[in-house]
């Protein structure tokens, strides 16, 4: 699989995982059906639309390419029909939250990578990708966004974006790499939820945690 479908699969794939956390988050404040799809869209690809911008990728693939549209419809088209399942499920906001998380972080490092960035710019880039579509779900419906929580959440992004650009730099990249990279974001931010892992307050709080 070369490099390119690797980075699409990722890329499509973290926008379906982040449009159903999206969506599911717009149906359980009681949004009408344009609203989910609005939401949908807007946190499925908002985060590849900052990076694609900072790249200087224009227009930027989620709004150029229909393919970002239509997978973000079709995850909306689903939490509606399926919700009853859904609602079921523990935490599915943050579960497939946690998935486009590490999709993102991998897809948005490796598209910096091949537009020929520095490794720092690529990690950067990739935490932007990863969170930028959760900071976009909760400020549009009011709430305080993971990233401001203490939560183990942009730096489980850098963690992923960190694994894919130290794995090429040293040439071991190769077609399962991205996918070691982006389970190392997920497990990380799911293992964060369970144990409640949170970043220290300040440099003095005697019962620092991981991070």
């Amino acid at each position: 699989m070369d490099s390119h479908l690797i980075y699409t699969v990722l890329d499509l794939l973290g926008t379906f995982a982040f449009g159903i956390s999206g969506a599911v988050a717009a149906r359980q404040q009681r949004l009408d059906l344009f609203g989910i799809a609005t939401i949908t869209f807007i946190v499925a690809c908002g985060g590849g639309i900052v990076r694609d911008l900072c790249l200087g990728t224009l227009p930027p693939a989620g709004l150029a390419n229909w393919r970002y549209l239509a997978v973000s419809l079709v995850a909306a088209a689903w939490v509606v029909c399926a919700y009853p399942t859904v609602r079921r499920m523990t935490s599915p906001v943050q579960l497939f939250d946690a998935i486009g998380l590490g999709l993102f972080a991998v897809a948005g490092a490796k598209k910096a990578l091949a537009a020929h960035a520095g490794a720092e710019v690529a990690i950067v880039l990739g935490m932007v990708s990863a969170v930028g579509g959760g900071v976009l779900r909760d400020v549009l419906l009011s709430r305080v966004p993971s990233i401001l929580q203490r939560e183990i959440y942009a730096s489980a992004a850098l963690v992923g974006a960190s694994v894919e650009v130290a794995l090429s730099h040293f040439g071991a990249s190769s077609a399962w790499t991205p996918w070691l990279a982006a389970a190392s974001c997920i497990l990380l931010r799911l293992a964060s939820l369970r144990f409640g892992w949170r970043l220290p307050a300040n440099g003095n709080e005697a019962d620092k945690r991981l991070f």
